[in-house]
């Protein structure tokens, strides 16, 4: 996919995007962003894992659909549809889908790693 395409971007359509397969039952799409912002959901199988991780970003993440039991820094808790987590710049944070769920990410600034 040529993710500079989505940099002029302002009305998308679901449709039009790919998933791309992260493995162990987790796919992503990246739906949108500039230098500062980017939008991606993110989608799991039951008992897949976004394995603890940190990094330089902002992050808040929206439970669109089903269960996770969120590891946030030394907290723990399940988290359901409608809710949110935020993950600060470098605490260490993920992910256990307790049934099959979609994450809505949103990043400050975009992540450059998923460009590549």
């Amino acid at each position: 996919m040529n993710f500079k395409n989505l940099t002029n971007k302002t009305l998308i359509t679901d449709n039009d995007l790919d998933w791309e397969a992260l493995g162990l039952g987790v796919k992503r799409k990246i739906m949108a962003y500039d230098d500062s912002l980017m939008l991606v959901k993110v989608a799991f199988e039951k008992d897949a894992i976004g394995t603890i991780h940190n990094h330089p970003h902002l992050q808040m993440s929206y439970v669109a659909k089903g269960s996770f039991e969120v590891t946030m820094g030394n907290d723990k808790k399940v988290l359901n549809e409608g809710d949110v987590f935020f993950a600060p710049t470098m605490v260490f944070h993920g992910v256990v889908c307790l049934e099959a769920g979609l994450l809505v990410d949103i990043f400050n600034p975009h992540r450059e790693d998923f460009l590549k």
